[in-house]
């Protein structure tokens, strides 16, 4: 199956996907879910995050998905800290961006990036994971840089 023709069954598939999740098709890439909470100055928030660790993971992440549930993100994770960017192509909702410091702070925040768009958008500096979430979901639940992610990667779980 060629590209074009694996992308058009990728979107036809995650129009009918429950919760906005792409079911598996030749090609698509599954990923394992867990969870995890960022500590902000309101408590603790939680998501259920599906989890990019393999580079082909990483290049498909939340393409072609029509919406995210509220409390869901995808959480994608660098064998080590280092300069991240990436962009929206194909990408169909707007997402926030939280890039992810070695130690769980967050370092930067690129709320509701654009649908479609192939600008770069970069960490701002060395970045462990980058979490996307829904877009708005850090300004309406007060997300702020140097909040901090609570999950095994880090050392910060419980």
């Amino acid at each position: 199956m060629n590209g074009p023709t694996l992308a058009l069954l990728i979107f036809a598939l995650s129009l009918i996907a429950p919760a906005g999740l792409i079911a598996p098709a030749a090609g698509a890439e599954t990923f394992a879910t867990d969870q995890l909470a960022i500590q902000t100055a309101a408590g603790a928030q939680h998501f259920a995050v599906e989890l990019a660790v393999t580079s082909e993971q990483r290049a498909q992440g939340l393409m072609y998905r029509q919406r995210l549930p509220a409390d869901a993100g995808m959480l994608f994770l660098y064998p080590e800290a280092r300069a991240v960017a990436m962009w929206m192509k194909n990408t169909l909702i707007p997402l926030d961006m939280l890039f992810i410091g070695e130690d769980g702070r967050i370092v930067h925040i690129e709320e509701r990036a654009v649908p479609g768009s192939t600008a770069t958008i970069s960490s701002m500096g060395p970045a462990r994971a980058v979490l996307e979430l829904n877009g708005g979901t850090a300004a309406r639940l007060k997300i702020q840089v140097g909040d901090r992610v609570l999950y095994r990667t880090f050392g910060t779980a419980d």
